[in-house]
């Protein structure tokens, strides 16, 4: 593959995580979201969009350490990944999640841009995991719980 080619995939790869180009973004999913909302599980509806968030933010920085290196620690899977639910999430706890979820994004951006590392080729300390793949699973897993925090939204009638 070509720079040319290799940048247009990047560029792609990069809107598709942040974009989610044929759905909302996760940003525009938490915008303007009343605080007092945060916490409350809907009916028939087994998490808060703070849990949806804060499993957003806790899978992506696991998929972004990862990525980035062979030392990363694994977490346990379901137990690591969910918060347990609470009934109050302060604004800096908030701001905070939504700011490592930029943030972790932006860590990611920087593997994809790197033209040192082949978006094909299996991670060393993978078991066949590449960029590209890792990529593809940032962006699906978030676009799957950005969906559920929109229908969370709408059942706390606090969608558009």
């Amino acid at each position: 593959m070509d720079s040319i080619q290799r940048k247009k995939l990047v560029n792609e790869l990069i809107s598709l995580i942040e974009k989610g180009n044929a759905h909302v973004s996760f940003k525009e999913s938490v915008t303007g979201l009343p605080s007092e909302l945060r916490t409350i599980i809907p009916e028939n509806l087994p998490y808060s969009i703070w849990q949806l968030v804060e499993h957003i933010r806790i899978a992506q920085k696991d998929i972004v350490d990862f990525s980035s290196s062979a030392g990363s620690e694994s977490l346990a899977w379901p137990d690591d990944y969910w918060v347990e639910p609470t009934d109050t999430v302060t604004d800096e706890d908030w701001n905070n999640s939504l700011q490592q979820i930029e943030k972790d994004q932006q860590r990611f951006q920087a593997l994809l841009e790197d033209e040192q590392h082949d978006l094909f080729a299996p991670l060393p300390w993978g078991t066949g995991q590449s960029l590209l793949r890792e990529a593809m699973l940032i962006a699906d897993h978030n676009a799957y719980h950005t969906a559920e925090i929109v229908v969370a939204r709408r059942l706390l009638k606090s969608w558009k």
